[in-house]
């Protein structure tokens, strides 16, 4: 944020020293500071990057209620060391004086400790296209890295410690022995050495796909922004109100007329060369289409992602691919192997209540982008409906909500651990939903074709004729009519 501002700042400067000096445009000289002029990555570019990777993905937790990021208070890994200062800055070299300093000092203090929807909108300006095509190819590869190597890993090491079947239990055990149950089926995955580092490579994982989400909105905002500035000089008249018995067509011409003269395709021809013209017919068709198409990155970003799911046969070469195989999905609701029972089984733990009131909760220590994480892998495999129907914990919150007990198993409180469960579903559910709006258009074919044979109602007279004993009953005379 204190560099959008030193920018913005810089630049108005350069706008008033024009006007007495020749200078060189503003945006050759920062492109010539950026070294993005003899090198194909800048400054910026490079050091957004590096701190995406070794700072925020590692370090930071996600809160949906504020749409931040803020840094964990127990980290997982060694904290990144920074250079210090040699030298301290002027104050002609910053704002111009100790007071404006400590002015914007205050203003820019606002934006620190925490990362938002602010710094990734400045982010998407800092960059600019190229810049954030480089960053988000490079953060495939860490996305990439961790699905290949460790997050699989873990995935299989976890596969082996489930039980090879897990019911889901009838209401009538009662839910303080279904979570009995649970406790017992479980135990090896509760208590598995390696957790915190499952759920720290998750957290890695989900806050790269949230990075992508961010910057997707941020991108938005800007393109929507430019397409209405640039609507004037389109000719592109917003429909205008009409009282009952107006001609709309008719309004709309004269305004059409009466704003022609904004045209600047129209202008650029008359006065330009041919050449301007062409350029100009370009760029408004480039400007048009990106208005009628809506391009969205982040869709792209999920099924690359999906790519490297499938590509791996730890993840798609299931047990339960019903789909490609003749065995009913029925049959294999039981079995463990695939990751939404993985899944249901590790938020079954992060589900557990703590057991001191200063022990610090999951959400504190890896925020929701765990959830994140898992619930963007189930909905790729497309897993979400079996995960919803048979997962561990929501149905042990529906026989709860049913027998209403207040039980204590295990030192585990029922009533804090359903309570707990019902924030974690509802959280899903909004991830579920976030997803399922970007992947709408790319999942229609998933669903299997069922084939469906229309057989014609039966009738007296049919069944008379195929069930014999009507046929040796009948009586000599007698008709088969009612």
């Amino acid at each position: 944020m204190e560099l959008q501002c030193l920018l913005e700042v810089n630049r108005l400067t350069h706008e008033l020293l024009s006007s007495f000096l020749t200078l060189d445009s503003f945006e050759s000289i920062v492109s010539e500071v950026n070294h993005s002029v003899s090198s194909a990555l800048g400054r910026i570019t490079l050091h957004i990057f590096w701190e995406l990777t070794y700072d925020f993905l590692p370090h930071y937790c996600y809160n949906g209620s504020t749409n931040r990021f803020v840094k964990t208070q127990q980290p997982h890994v060694n904290e990144t060391r920074r250079e210090k200062m040699t030298r301290e800055i002027p104050d002609v070299q910053l704002y111009g004086t100790r007071e404006l300093n400590q002015a914007y000092d205050i203003v820019n203090n606002l934006y620190r400790g925490f990362v938002g929807v602010q710094h990734f909108r400045t982010m998407t300006r800092l960059l600019g296209y190229q810049g954030i095509a480089v960053v988000i190819q490079e953060m495939l590869k860490v996305v990439k890295n961790l699905l290949d190597k460790t997050i699989r890993e873990f995935v299989e090491k976890l596969r082996a410690c489930m039980p090879k079947q897990c019911k889901l239990p009838r209401s009538d055990y009662g839910s303080p022995a279904i979570l009995q149950y649970y406790l017992h089926q479980l135990h090896e995955i509760i208590h598995y050495p390696a957790l915190q580092d499952v759920f720290h490579c998750f957290r890695e994982l989900g806050n790269a796909i949230l990075f992508f989400l961010m910057i997707e909105q941020s991108l938005s905002q800007e393109e929507i922004k430019d397409l209405l500035q640039a609507a004037p000089f389109q000719n592109l008249i917003p429909r205008p109100y009409a009282k009952e018995g107006e001609a709309l067509e008719a309004k709309i011409r004269r305004l059409e007329a009466k704003y022609a003269a904004m045209s600047l395709v129209n202008i650029i021809k008359k006065l330009g060369t041919e050449k301007q013209g062409k350029l100009v017919e370009e760029s408004d068709l480039l400007t048009r289409e990106r208005l009628c198409i809506g391009l969205t990155t982040f869709e792209v970003m999920l099924d690359r992602i999906r790519g490297f799911l499938l590509e791996d046969p730890v993840w798609s070469n299931n047990s339960s691919s019903a789909v490609s195989s003749n065995i009913s999905p029925l049959s294999n609701i039981d079995d463990t192997h695939d990751f939404h029972r993985i899944w249901s089984a590790l938020q079954f733990v992060y589900c557990l209540p703590t057991r001191h009131e200063n022990d610090m909760s999951v959400e504190q220590l890896y925020g929701e982008g765990l959830n994140f994480a898992g619930c963007t892998i189930i909905r790729l495999l497309s897993e979400h409906r079996k995960f919803e129907t048979y997962d561990f914990t929501y149905h042990l919150f529906k026989i709860n909500r049913s027998d209403q007990k207040e039980d204590e198993v295990k030192n585990v409180s029922l009533p804090t651990f359903t309570e707990r469960i019902r924030k974690f579903q509802i959280l899903n559910q909004q991830i579920f939903a976030c997803l399922n709006k970007y992947l709408c258009h790319t999942t229609t074919d998933e669903i299997p074709v069922e084939r469906v044979k229309c057989l014609t109602p039966m009738t007296l007279q049919t069944i008379q004729s195929s069930i014999p004993i009507y046929q040796h009953n009948r009586l000599p005379g007698t008709t088969s009519e009612c």
